[in-house]
C-alpha cells in the first residue's frame, strides 16, 4: 500500500471526514485489521483564510507548499488536497513537489462524465464558484456548469465557512442548500456537484431532486485506487 499525504486543516473537519472514510475504505477493500497508511499535515486554517479574502494567491500558494513538500520529505509517495477551494493554487502545490497530486475537480469530473450527466449544478465556496480552476475540468469534457442564482451565492459560502468547517450542523441551513438545489435542478441540472468539501456533512441525496456527487467521496474513491495499486 502506497504511503498518501494529506495536506488537511481547512477546514479540520472535512480533514477529519477523509481520514475516516480513507480507513474505512481500506478496510472494506482489504478486510482483516488492514488501514490506510495516510501521513497528514494539518495547516492552520487562519492564514489560509486571509490569503484567500486578500486574493492573495501567491501567499496561499507558498503556504500549501510548504506543506506539501512536509509531506514529501516525510515520506509520501503521493498527495491529496482535502480542500475543494484551496484547489485554486493546486497547479502551484503540484508543480512544487515530485510525487503525483491526484486532482479533486479532475477525479469529479471523470465521475460526472462516466454518468453521462451533461449539465451539472456546483454547489461551493464563492472563490469556486467565481473562478474556472474548477469549472475547467468539466468544460473541457463537454459539460455544463450551473451556479446558484446570483443573490444565493453569498448564503452558501457563509452556511460552509461560519458553520460547516466548524462542525455545526443546521436544519435551516439544510433547508436553504435544499431549495438552492432545486432551483439548479429546474433550470436544467441533471446532477449536483457538492464541491465544498464539508457539504457532505450537511447534505444526503435525499436533499435533492437530482443525483449528488460528494467530491470527497469521490476524491477518496481515486486515492484508495491510487494507494492498492501497484506503481
Amino acid at each position: 500500500m502506497r504511503l498518501l499525504g494529506v495536506l488537511g486543516g481547512m477546514g479540520w473537519s472535512a480533514t477529519a471526514e477523509y481520514y475516516r472514510r480513507l480507513n474505512e475504505g481500506v478496510d472494506a477493500r482489504l478486510g482483516g485489521l488492514h488501514s490506510a497508511r495516510v501521513l497528514v499535515h494539518s495547516l492552520d486554517f487562519q492564514p489560509v483564510d486571509d490569503a484567500e479574502k486578500a486574493g492573495d494567491w501567491d501567499e496561499m500558494a507558498r503556504l500549501l507548499v510548504e506543506g506539501a513538500r512536509s509531506l514529501q520529505a516525510g515520506g509520501a509517495e503521493g498527495i491529496i488536497l482535502a480542500a475543494n477551494t484551496m484547489h485554486v493554487v493546486a497547479d502551484q502545490v503540484a508543480a512544487a513537489v515530485d510525487i503525483p497530486f491526484l486532482h479533486i475537480a479532475e477525479a469529479t469530473a471523470r465521475r460526472v462524465e462516466a454518468s453521462r450527466q451533461r449539465k451539472v449544478g456546483l454547489l461551493a465556496t464563492l472563490t469556486t464558484m467565481s473562478g474556472d480552476f474548477y469549472t475547467t475540468p468539466f468544460t473541457q469534457r463537454g459539460i455544463e456548469v450551473l451556479l446558484p442564482e446570483e443573490a444565493e451565492r453569498p448564503e452558501v459560502d457563509r452556511i460552509i465557512y461560519e458553520e460547516l468547517v466548524h462542525g455545526v450542523i443546521k436544519d435551516t441551513s439544510r433547508r436553504a442548500l435544499r431549495s438552492v438545489m432545486q432551483g439548479m435542478a429546474e433550470r436544467g441540472a441533471e446532477c449536483v456537484v457538492l464541491a465544498g468539501t464539508e457539504l457532505g456533512l450537511l447534505l444526503e441525496e435525499d436533499d435533492c431532486p437530482v443525483p449528488l456527487h460528494d467530491t470527497t467521496a469521490i476524491h477518496v474513491d481515486q486515492a484508495l485506487d491510487w494507494m492498492l495499486t501497484e506503481g
